[in-house]
Formats: structure tokens, sequence, C-alpha cells
């Protein structure tokens, strides 16, 4: 079941503009370039998950075929690798016992009820991004875990992200630090930690613009979301939130009305101007958790929810300029509002984030089934299809060259033909266990696995 609106001439627009875009190739539907020579957050500058074509970005690989480097990486981390100035950064954190390992699959209880044993070391490394020759790397913290985390994850579960002149990276319950591109300590803000939901810990990444490093900490106790200063790290503001289960990174959406910041919640899916006061709010009848990060295409922002074990698993697109409060009076349909596009009320994923590639919207669902949607209409192009011959998933999917990817968790990559047929073009296996969404770069795909960095380009051939 779809919901949209009934307006007669807001569907004539509607017609009018779908002849327009259907004109458009897929690059022109983008609502700004994307700089192919950095990847600065997760998902990309747009966080959108969509790559600059490029000739010398692989179409195929294993551990061996099209592997221009390889690095290993101590510890446990699912953070992805952020580039700039042809410098890749990553964390990982490093215990000297013996703990309990990440492991696939979908957990639907608690989480690892105990911290890990042993005293931690929260690193950060820098890596060359045409040699692999590590750089530098950077101990922001040392010390026994004080919080649980969830059996998948594990305590390097944020991405940094940069603004081309300075490096910030959050572990969620210990602090954010700022390092210069050389690896220089510049400042730090302690986190204190919580107690969040099934002791599954933070994951939610921040996000940098305009001088301001946003980070949001939902959890059982005080929620909040914050900006702080890039050069200096001074807490700018702080809003509190009435909300427990999001993971969810902030959205800094640039719209033709204004520039916002959007996060997804379970009680209210929010957005608030770059000073933190609240623009719009409404509840999306999500799901119990929220894990998918807002993005931007087709000038609608899309929010998504969709544990496996509720009913609930929305995904809704919203228009720009909305204010105050858009949840529906009773008897009414959230998209009868002006500034809700579209509504699916189960056609979200759990982990994953969507992706928009051309016209469509694909969902990728952690037990290993791919979905098609028209992205300005919400309307259904194909239902689940099973990936084959195996797969769960948790990294996000991503697109380039006319191809989408999807990468399990057994480390096995399924490349999908775009448009409104589902086809799987090949497949390609790295044969380890991968829970964190890759990264594109110029010539190069960045994919991390439980114990390896891979670049990965065919320029050679």
């Amino acid at each position: 079941m779809i919901t949209m609106k009934s307006c007669l001439p807001k569907c004539i627009l509607s017609l009018m503009s779908l002849v327009l875009l259907a004109c458009l190739a897929p690059s022109e539907l983008l609502a700004q370039p994307q700089d192919a020579s950095s990847w600065t957050r997760f998902r990309g500058n747009r966080a959108d998950g969509v790559g600059e074509d490029n000739p010398g970005l692989p179409s195929q690989w294993s551990t061996e075929e099209n592997v221009q480097w390889q690095v290993d990486i101590p510890g446990w981390g699912w953070s992805c690798p952020i580039v700039t100035d042809n410098r890749v950064y990553l964390t990982s954190v490093v215990g000297d016992e013996e703990n309990t390992p990440p492991t696939k699959g979908l957990y639907l209880g608690e989480g690892v009820r105990d911290p890990a044993k042993g005293i931690h070391h929260w690193m950060v490394y820098c890596y060359d991004l045409n040699t692999g020759k590590q750089l530098w790397k950077r101990e922001a913290h040392t010390g026994r875990p004080t919080i649980p985390r969830h059996p998948k994850s594990s305590y390097a579960a944020e991405t940094a992200t940069t603004d081309g002149e300075r490096l910030y990276v959050l572990f969620g319950d210990v602090g954010l630090y700022c390092y210069d591109l050389d690896g220089k300590l510049l400042w730090s803000k302690e986190i204190e930690p919580k107690k969040t939901l099934s002791d599954w810990g933070a994951a939610s990444s921040p996000v940098v613009h305009q001088g301001r490093v946003f980070v949001l900490y939902d959890n059982l106790e005080s929620s909040w979301i914050a900006a702080f200063d890039a050069q200096t790290g001074k807490e700018i503001w702080k809003t509190k939130r009435k909300e427990k289960g999001t993971w969810a990174t902030p959205f800094v959406w640039e719209n033709d009305v204004r520039t916002e910041i959007v996060v997804a919640g379970k009680n209210r899916n929010r957005s608030y101007s770059l000073d933190g006061e609240l623009l719009w709010e409404f509840d999306g009848q999500m799901s119990n958790l929220v894990i998918p990060s807002p993005f931007a295409a087709h000038g609608l922002c899309y929010i998504a929810s969709g544990y496996v074990g509720d009913a609930k698993r929305p995904t809704i697109a919203v228009r720009p300029g909305a204010k105050g409060d858009l949840t529906p009076e009773e008897g009414e349909d959230l998209a009868d509002n002006e500034f809700i596009e579209w509504f699916q009320p189960r056609v979200a994923p759990y982990n994953t984030t969507q992706l928009v590639y051309g016209n469509y919207l694909y969902t990728l669902f952690d037990q290993g089934f791919f979905s098609c949607h028209d992205a300005r209409t919400g309307e259904e192009v194909y239902g689940k299809q099973r990936l084959k011959p195996r797969g769960s998933f948790t990294a996000s999917p991503w697109a380039y060259n006319g191809k989408i990817f999807c990468l399990s968790e057994d480390g096995l990559t399924y490349v999908i033909k775009p448009g409104p047929e589902f086809e799987i073009l090949a497949t390609h296996d790295l044969q380890e266990l991968c829970l964190a969404t890759p990264s594109i770069v110029g010539d190069k795909l960045l994919i991390r696995t439980v114990s390896k960095l891979y670049c990965l380009s065919n320029r050679d051939e």
C-alpha cells in the first residue's frame, strides 16, 4: 500500500516533473556534484552512496584480482574509511585481552552484557591512498571499556568525517577528537557514557558543515544532539531529545529553501536549524529501532526504519520547507500533509540505508532481499527479490558506472543491474566478515573486512 496526495493541481505538476526527469540521465538527477577526489563521511560527501563514474573503478574483484593494495587493520572496528587529499583515515579499537569477536546475523535480544575485558586502545590510522603505506597512527584514548556493545558491533562503529582541513573522530561512548591531517591532536571533548537500549552502545557518525561538527547521542538516560566549533571544540549548542533507540547519522540537508539537519527518531522525525532550533517534526510511524540514515535525492529527503521484529517499517519522502508538527490528525494520512511527498508503510531495511540511483529507490533488506520503488512517487517497481546464493547484510548498498553493489556479511558482493527489472550481473567474494559500508574515490573502491582494508581498482587494465 502506498499513500500519496490526491490534490489534482499537485498531481499535474508531479506528472510534468516526471516527464522532465525521465529525460535526464542518472548523473543529472543528483542534487550536487560529488567530489571524486574525496569521500568525507559515511556514504560519501552527499551521504547517498553514489560514486562518480570512473573507468578505473573495478567491475570485478577477489582477494587477489584488481587489488591495488591491502593492509591489515589491528583490533575491531566497523567504521568506514574516509578520504581527503590522497589520505585514507580509519578507526579501530585494540584490546590487550581476548574478547568475544563480532559475529554476523540478526540479534533480536540483548547485547554483550558485560563490557569487554582488559585495557583497550582507541586508535586512529592514516594511510596513503595510492600505496597503502601507513603515514601515522594515534591513540585517542586508553582504558577499560565501561559499557557493553552489540554482538555484531565494536567500540569503533562510528565513521570519522573531515572538512578537508581537519579530521573529526567520534568514539560514541568515549569522546570526540579533532586532529589536523598530519595527526596532531587539536582538541578533544569527553562524552559521558550512558546506558543504551539493550546495551547496544552508540553508532551514529559525526557530520561537519560550515565550521560546526554535529553529534547525535540517543540513549536511555539523556539523549541529545549538539554542535561543536570545528576549530576549537567549544560546544555551540546542545538540544535535548526525547528518543531512546536511534543509531542513524544526522543529515545536513541543503535544499532550495534552507539548510537543515534532519534526524530520524522512533517517536519523532525531526529537523533542526544550524543553530539547534526545531524546524519541524512528525510521528512517522517508525519501527522500534531506527538505524538507516536520512539522505536526499530528487529534491526529497528520505527517512526510513525497518526493524525486522516490527510490523511498522516505513519509508517517507519529505519535501523542503516544512515547519511545525506534520503529524496527521485522526482520520488523515501522513501523506495528506503538503510536505510529505509519499509514504510507504512497509518498505524499509533494518541496518542498511537505502540507495537512490537514477529514478529508482532500492532497498537492501538485512535477510538477503532486494526491492525497487519509484523514488519520486514511492510506487513499487518490483517487490522483494532473493539475493542468491547466500547473504545477510549490514553494509549499505552503493553504485557507480551503471551498476549497484551489495556487500554481504560473508564478504560476497552482488552486482545488480539498475532499472525496472531485477538482475544479478555477477558476484565477487572477499571471503571474510564484512559489515562496514565501502567508500569510493576516483578510480578506487575501499572495502573494510574484519581484518583488512582493501583498495580495489582496475586502472591498469
